[in-house]
């Protein structure tokens, strides 16, 4: 194994532990949301600037394996993936700030509803960027596709979501600010899905060299 061999294999690590990072503030700021626990909260907001100080560690790496190893093919199709991975899950720890954020508020208000399409989205959209990791890693595999596939599922709840909470507000005027938070934050799992989904169209790319951005998938051809 060469130098440049060790040097990717740790800017995969580095990545992988950017990725378990934002996975946690994820899972964290919802969770803040439904138990209603604002120090928990506070917690996700407080770490953000470690995400920020990695993302910036992983493409200052891979600037200087570019400009000092001039990698070809597969290996520079690697590196510019894992620059364009940390930037998505840089944007999904700012999401999930967002979400402990609006918890925040939330906490210090009467529940409105039990959370149910919330909990139901972030568990699948979790799933969606530890999938993507995953395939990262491993390489070419069925994963990508199947992340991909997942989005439809949480645009599906979100558009649930969107309509429940409409029908309260119609019923109830004066619970429309409280619904408009939590119209947010379905609309921040969503945009967090889609980065996931971004990562996994970048890992479809570092395999096969294809852009499959803007086109539908149906398989894996």
């Amino acid at each position: 194994m060469t130098i440049f061999d060790d040097e990717l294999i740790a800017v995969k690590a580095k990545v992988l532990k950017l990725g378990l990072m934002v996975e946690t503030a994820i899972r964290d700021s919802v969770n803040a949301l439904v138990e209603r626990d604002s120090e928990l909260a506070k917690e996700v907001i407080k770490n953000d600037h470690l995400v920020n100080a990695l993302d910036v560690s992983i493409d200052e790496e891979c600037v200087r394996l570019i400009a000092l190893r001039q990698p070809m093919a597969r290996d520079l199709r690697l590196i510019t993936t894992a620059m364009k991975i940390t930037t998505d899950l840089e944007r999904m720890g700012d999401l999930a700030v967002n979400i402990a954020e609006r918890a925040l508020e939330l906490n210090e208000e009467p529940q409105l509803k039990p959370f149910e399409n919330i909990p139901k989205m972030a568990a699948i959209t979790q799933s969606m960027v530890k999938d993507a990791l995953d395939a990262f890693v491993a390489g070419c595999s069925r994963l990508p596709y199947e992340v991909i596939k997942k989005d439809d599922e949480v645009d599906d709840l979100n558009v649930r979501n969107f309509n429940e909470l409409l029908s309260l507000m119609l019923q109830d005027p004066k619970i429309i600010p409280l619904a408009v938070k939590r119209t947010y934050i379905a609309k921040y799992l969503e945009r967090i899905a889609d980065h996931a989904t971004n990562i996994a169209e970048m890992i479809i790319y570092m395999c096969k060299g294809k852009m499959i951005r803007h086109t539908e998938i149906t398989d894996e051809s």
